[in-house]
This record gives C-alpha cells, structure tokens and sequence, in this order.
C-alpha cells in the first residue's frame, strides 16, 4: 500500500488523488494527514506539500487544491516530456518539476470554463479558448501521462509496489439527429424540403427525395442495417444518443410521436445502449429536459441513465446538475466540436467535481476524443486526410490503456454525397480501435 501525507486534507485534495491513485493507475493508497503516522510507516509512501517530511517520495505542492474559491489564475508554463506542463514548482527536492496535481485538477475540473470566456455562436467554451490548444496539447491525454510518469518513478523507488491500472477499451457511439433524411417528416417538413430544394435548384435532391418517398430507394440515412452488421462483425457494444425533443430551430429530428421512429429506437435498443441526447433548446430549460427523458423513458420502458448533450453545449455546472437532478449517471459530452482530442486532458472516466459546491458527484464523465463532423466540417478533411487524424489519437489512448470514444452519426455512415468514402473510415478506424 502506498501511504501519502499532506498537510491538509480538502475536498479537492481527496478528490484528485483518487482520480489518480484509484481510478488510473488503480493502486492500493492511504491519504493522511497525521505527520506521526505517516513518519512511522516503513512502506511505501509519499508526500504531497511544500517540502518532503523525510526521505520519502516527494512532490511539491502549488496552492490550488488548497484552496475553495475560484480564482483567475495567471498560469506559468515548463515543458517536460516534450509537453507543456504548469503550476511549475522550485523546489529540488521534488521528484517532478510541476504539480501534476494541481494541472490535472485544473484540467478536469474544466476550471478554465467557470471563468469568464467568449462563447462561439452556439453558446460554447470553444476549442481555441482553451489552454490545451493554445499550448499544443489538446491531443495529449495529459493528466494520463503524467498519472504513469508517476507511476514510472514510484516503481523506481518502491519496486514491490504493485499498479494495476485498467486495460485499454474502445468504444463507439453514433448520434440519431435524423433518423431519416426524407421518410416521416409530415406533409409541411415535406413540402418545405421540396420548395427549399426548388429555391437552390437541387433537382438532384428533389428526385431523391420523390424516389425514397415512393419507395423505390433507400433513404440515404437509413444505414442501421450497416452498422448493427458492422458492430456484430467486430463483436462491439455501442452506445446511441436520441435526440427525442419537440422540433426546433436546432433540434429538426423525427416527431417524437412518431411510431415507427419509436420502433427504430425499441429495435437499437436491442443490440446496444441507449441514452438521451438533450436537445439544444433544454440547455436553459429543465422542465423540457426533464420530459424528454421521461419520454425515452416511457418508449424504452426502462431507465436512462447515459446522455450527451445536442451540439455538445456544456455550461459548467448548470448543464451536469441538471442530469444529476434527473438520475442520469453517465454523460459523453466531454469534448470539442470544432477540434478533435482531449478538452479535459484525460481519456479515463471520471467523476464531475461541481466547483462552486467544490465537491465531487456521482455523475461519471466519459471523454471522447473525435467527431468526424469535426474532421468534415470544421477541419474540412477529406475521408484519407481524417485517417491521418484518427490514427495517431487511437495510438495516444492505447499507449495510456485509456478508453477510445468516437462520436459518429448514422447520416455520415451513409456513404453518399458529402460522406462518400467516410463508411470505410468507419471501419478502418474500428481496425484500428481494437485492443
């Protein structure tokens, strides 16, 4: 078992450790702050403050897990690994010349978004505000690397010490925004899609639409068969978010009503997990968020308890207390629209810590670390340039046996139009994914 002291125990300081000690690197440890017990212990240890008790394993402290307020924080840079790193400290002593500590809580906390910020125009903390862009690290998963780096000097001073931190997943999950493109929209979404066609002269999509209309092809979104063949053929479990709302002007999904969108869900359900994925306009309205759930709820005729948020809007903490009001114990929000990689530095999951109750929840956040609409239509890759992408991210996950979440939408599966190409990218970054 590995003892660590510091001087005070905060809510913060509990917190991080367990994050790295218990749910990374999964290690036996004490966390005390009686300096008697801690200097007649004769196993492993460590200590976490301004200077080392003894001889033991050391690293120095910075102020902010000590701390309950939320503060500006001017941040100093080093890089060490070849990476940036901060909250940099100068004592020799210390056996890392920064708290890792301190940066990862920043990190996963999302400190940065509780401080003022300027929001893209869907309301967002976007990539370009945040200081893992700015510094080059966004597709690091950091706070992993540093949990192993720590581990690395630990087994070096206590070899019988023993780590088991879990093994590497992969695991896919794949959006419904529009369950279909043409079938089940009514006759005034019909007419619309026909007279919006007409205005930009896309005859093209107006035979489309007739010919899926009369039944004579495919709709181009249906491509569920595609992917349960897909997820059987390489034994995966996905997870789907349903956007089940009232239609608006960001939420244009099948009319929640709708019995035979209701029966597609009842189908997935089948073969993989379900989860809500609140609509844009619930971000600011729990009574619209509350009844969405209940809705999937009452067709599934089980309990939803995973979510991802329409758009990926997160505004900490308002959005993650109101899917604890609502029992939900599993958010796959944690991410960027418009940059690929790791917005909480991380790709383990963990649990919320609610800054301004400065206390840990129960609602366990699960990082991804790609979106192709990302790679499409932020980055405007084309399919074999997003491989170059999705290839090193995979290789960063793995080298940390962190988990791999990729967001997908049945739409881009399609293989048609502007995603001709990406339902080999599917695969090939499946290929890829496997442990």
């Amino acid at each position: 078992m590995l003892l660590i002291y510091t001087y005070k125990i905060t809510n913060r300081v509990k917190y991080i450790m367990g994050l790295f000690f218990r749910d990374i690197l999964q290690v036996e440890y004490d966390l005390i702050s009686d300096l008697q017990e801690f200097e007649s212990y004769d196993g492993p240890k460590m200590s976490y403050g301004k200077n080392p008790v003894d001889n033991e394993f050391f690293l120095a402290a910075e102020h902010l897990l000590f701390e309950r307020k939320i503060n500006h924080i001017d941040l100093n840079f080093i890089e060490y690994l070849g990476i940036a790193a901060f909250f940099p400290v100068y004592n020799k002593l210390s056996a890392l010349p920064f708290d890792p500590f301190a940066a990862g809580f920043y990190m996963v906390s999302r400190y940065e978004e509780y401080l003022p910020y300027k929001k893209d125009e869907y309301g967002r903390f976007s990539a370009k505000e945040s200081i893992a862009f700015q510094k080059n690290f966004l597709h690091k998963p950091v706070v992993n690397i540093w949990a192993r780096e720590i581990m690395r000097l630990l087994k070096e001073r206590y070899p019988t010490l023993a780590f088991d931190p879990p093994k590497y997943r992969f695991i896919p999950t794949i959006d419904i925004d529009a369950a279909w493109a043409y079938r089940q929209k009514g006759l005034f979404r019909t007419t619309g899609g026909y007279l919006n066609a007409l205005y930009h002269l896309d005859f093209r999509e107006m035979m489309e639409r007739t010919r899926v209309l009369a039944g004579i092809q495919t709709d181009p979104f249906d491509t569920y068969d595609f992917q349960l063949k897909i997820h059987r053929k390489y034994k995966l479990n996905p997870v789907y978010f349903i956007l089940f709302a009232e239609y608006g002007l960001n939420d244009k999904n099948i009319p929640f009503r709708n019995r035979k969108f209701q029966t597609l869900i009842k189908s997935l359900a089948d073969h993989a997990r379900i989860g809500i994925h609140p609509s844009f306009n619930s971000n600011n309205d729990f009574k619209r968020l509350k009844m969405e759930v209940e809705r999937l709820s009452r067709v599934l005729n089980r309990e939803i308890t995973k979510s991802r948020q329409h758009f990926l809007v997160i505004q900490l903490p308002t959005t993650y207390r109101n899917l604890i009001n609502l029992d939900i114990t599993d958010d796959y929000s944690m991410g960027f629209a418009a940059q690929p990689g790791f917005r909480a530095g991380i790709c383990t999951t963990y649990r919320f810590y609610d800054l301004d109750l400065d206390t840990e929840t129960k609602l366990r956040i699960h990082p991804f670390t790609y979106m192709e609409g990302t790679l499409k239509d932020y980055l405007h890759l084309s399919a074999d340039e997003a491989r170059k992408v999705i290839k090193p991210l995979i290789r960063e996950v793995k080298d940390v046996n962190g988990t791999f979440i990729s967001i997908w939408h049945n739409e881009s599966l399609s293989d048609t139009r502007r995603w001709q190409g990406w339902q080999q990218v599917y695969e090939d970054m499946i290929q890829e994914a496997l442990p």
